[in-house]
């Protein structure tokens, strides 16, 4: 990792997989922002907001005979705004967090068979035709048992 680093790999292109967890190696630190709680907030309040047109417009749209009451009724247009709230609230959240993990994942990304025998796979995402002699060289220097370039592999 230090050797992708001196480099000049940016972290967010270099992938780290491993058959067992490692997340006592500062590898496995990289701790990534999300923007979920802010989405969820803005889902609950898009549809709070439609929840209670939708109560309001239906309630006037086709009134009833209240007997002296208002048209638009305080509790279930409460209700309905409340529900509707949470329902996007909740959807927004289920597909940030599909999104946000990237499921499904159409991109191709790196893999080995060989991480599942126990081996480590470090790698780098769509490194430019210069740096690819470089990065060998500083993997070999690192202790790399295998370079792997495409999915196939070079002799070594």
């Amino acid at each position: 990792m230090s050797a992708l680093h001196r480099a000049g790999v940016t972290p967010g292109r270099i992938v780290v997989m491993a058959s067992e967890p490692f997340e006592g190696y500062s590898f496995a630190q990289g701790e990534q922002a999300t923007a979920m709680p802010l989405l969820a907030v803005c889902g609950g309040v898009v549809s709070g907001v439609l929840g209670f047109a939708l109560a309001w417009h239906t309630q006037t749209t086709y009134p009833l005979v209240t007997g002296g009451m208002p048209i638009v009724a305080a509790f279930p247009t409460g209700i309905v705004t409340y529900e509707l709230t949470m329902m996007g609230a909740v959807l927004t959240t289920a597909i940030a967090l599909l999104v946000g993990s990237r499921v499904p994942d159409w991109k191709p990304r790196l893999y080995d068979p060989e991480v599942a025998n126990g081996k480590i796979l470090i790698g780098v995402l769509d490194p430019s035709d210069e740096l690819c002699a470089e990065l060998e060289n500083r993997l070999l220097g690192a202790g790399a048992e295998k370079i792997k370039v495409t999915g196939l592999l070079r002799p070594h």
